[in-house]
């Protein structure tokens, strides 16, 4: 769904814990943010006698941007600024609206801001500020 846009956050070598508590805090300032919901997405089903956690599903959030012209932007700035406040770990995030995927890995700052604001001008209505 285009009004929807799914965070995947890793970060290597990380727990489990760790990864969800990062994944608790992003939640967090999204809900604060012009937004209809911000949902933990939920993992597979985990194989019987399987100890392993996927790490990945930990770390997945879905947003559910409503109607506001302005959200997206909202809520890139809102990661750029999370990601930027992590600098010792930096996690890596991959952001996905329909078949668009942007993975940030290992970037700069300089870069993580270029590739989000290309990316909130493809999801941008014409003519809109991104």
């Amino acid at each position: 769904m285009e009004n929807e846009l799914r965070i995947l956050l890793a970060e290597e070598d990380a727990e489990a814990e760790r990864v969800a508590e990062l994944t608790g805090y992003l939640r967090e300032e999204l809900l604060d943010l012009d937004v209809d919901d911000v949902t933990a997405l939920p993992g597979g089903e985990v194989p019987p006698g399987a100890r392993a956690v996927d790490v990945t599903q930990i770390g997945a959030l879905l947003v559910a941007l409503g109607s506001s012209a302005t959200a997206l932007n909202q809520v890139m700035t809102a990661i750029r600024s999370w990601l930027g406040r992590h600098h010792d770990t930096r996690p890596s995030v991959r952001l996905q609206m329909g078949d668009d995927v942007l993975e940030v890995s290992g970037a700069t700052d300089d870069q993580i801001t270029e590739a989000f604001r290309t990316f909130v001008q493809r999801h941008s209505p014409a003519g809109a500020e991104p």
